[in-house]
């Protein structure tokens, strides 16, 4: 039990330290320096909550990695400004491929990439962090993490419309990011909530293979209680 306690921990300060740097060498000359500071708000906020709840609340390797996996991905957004990440220059240099023009793609949709992994990455992670503080179990602990998901999202959305009110002018549309498409906010939403059905419809698919409880678990939390 205490190597893997150690074990456990060792892993989260590596992933720790990697994010770290990966955030220090970032931070030394991104391409908008004010809109980096923007993104990177909430970035700084989630590693502080999640570095302070590791002992009381730590989560599984698997939440920890997918939670790593989506704030790399986020600091490549900001470094570049999430408008001008390079993806199809990057792929058509090194594997003579477009993907912009595969897709029939006419703008840089490195941001919806990211409102996807948003659900898709981190689904899951509120799920355990679900069923660890509030113990549920069943239907419950599939559809609380995906209602979290579309809500933080919609929030998300209204927290880039204020900070682009509040800025105004470059910044402010720098941040925004909807590079002319009306429909922007909306389809990050929807995006955001795609990715977090997918993420659990994959765990109930795997849970119903696992679990030897999990049909009476899946009743018992539906059943109304008296």
């Amino acid at each position: 039990m205490a190597k893997n306690i150690m074990e456990h921990k060792r892993y989260f300060l590596i992933l720790s330290v990697i994010f770290g740097i990966e955030f220090l060498v970032i931070s030394i000359s991104p391409h908008d320096r004010a809109d980096w500071a923007l993104e990177n708000v909430l970035v700084v906020l989630s590693a502080i909550f999640i570095f302070f709840t590791y002992k009381k609340c730590p989560l599984s390797r698997l939440s920890y990695s997918l939670i790593f996996a989506f704030m790399s991905l986020h600091e490549i957004g900001s470094y570049y400004t999430y408008s001008n990440v390079p993806y199809d220059a990057f792929l058509t240099s090194y594997f003579n491929f477009s993907l912009n023009e595969c897709m029939g793609w006419t703008r840089n949709n490195f941001d919806r990439l990211i409102h996807l992994a948003y659900g898709l990455l981190l689904a899951y992670p509120v799920r355990d962090l679900y069923c660890r503080i509030a113990g549920l179990k069943g239907f419950w602990s599939y559809l609380t993490p995906l209602n979290l998901i579309m809500a933080t999202s919609m929030l998300y959305e209204l927290i880039e419309w204020g900070a682009a009110e509040t800025f105004g002018g470059e910044l402010g549309m720098a941040y925004l990011g909807t590079q002319g498409d009306v429909w922007d906010a909306h389809k990050d939403m929807a995006l955001a909530s795609l990715g977090g059905f997918i993420a659990m419809a994959i765990t109930l698919f795997i849970h119903s293979r696992i679990q030897k409880d999990f049909r009476e678990q899946w009743k018992l939390s539906l059943t109304v209680k008296k």
